[in-house]
């Protein structure tokens, strides 16, 4: 086999591993900590008859970063201008990062969105008014949003776990990746802060969907 045949079959590989990367390559998000309320809630916060700002739409349809922010109180401390986003949900839901948490003081369990019950409590302060949160406050499992037709794409299903691997200066296997698949979402997978920090994540970044979760 002759130099350039070598070089004609290794081209050959390179350009199908880098077609296979792609076709299961996802963009990234950072999603910082934040807040969801119920109209309760912002009334209570904001005032009688208020309506939430809106500021920026986000990836995601119908989704949107509100003026408003929070400060969020644990026992030993607070942060504050949390970010509110809309539109307002049934239930009001916090999410924060791990360190955030160690931050306040306060111990929330890792779920996925929207599932608060026995969740972690906190206060919650804004110019008109504050609540206890008896329950709310948890840590965002890593995951996916995908339309059916990603999923079909993608070969995955509902509430089935992946492996994403991100290749940036400090390159990180997430395991454990929920998959949330609606004709209401767009393709995008979010991490925290801390986990965005732990693969020096910045700026737009995409990762390799894999299928299968084991660590070993």
């Amino acid at each position: 086999m002759n130099e350039q045949m070598v070089r004609s079959i290794v081209e050959q590989v390179v350009h199908k591993l880098q077609e296979q990367t792609e076709q299961n390559s996802v963009p990234i998000a950072v999603s910082a900590r934040h807040v969801h309320l119920s109209q309760e809630h912002v009334t209570i916060l904001f005032g009688p008859q208020y309506e939430l700002t809106h500021r920026a739409d986000l990836s995601q349809p119908g989704q949107f970063a509100a003026e408003e922010t929070v400060t969020i109180a644990g026992k030993k401390g607070s942060i504050e201008r949390v970010r509110v986003l809309g539109p307002v949900r049934n239930a009001t839901q916090v999410e924060i990062s791990l360190t955030d948490a160690l931050k306040i003081g306060i111990k929330p369990p890792l779920r996925q969105s929207g599932d608060i019950k026995g969740s972690a409590s906190c206060v919650l302060i804004g110019p008109r008014g504050s609540i206890v949160l008896e329950e709310g406050v948890i840590v965002a499992q890593r995951h996916i949003h995908m339309s059916v037709e990603d999923g079909q794409r993608f070969n995955v299903a509902d509430g089935e776990k992946v492996t994403v691997v991100i290749s940036s200066e400090r390159p990180v296997a997430f395991h454990d990746v929920l998959i949330r698949i609606s004709d209401r979402y767009t393709c995008e997978m979010h991490i925290d802060t801390d986990e965005a920090n732990a693969a020096a994540v910045s700026g737009v970044v995409t990762g390799t969907l894999l299928k299968g979760t084991t660590t070993s």
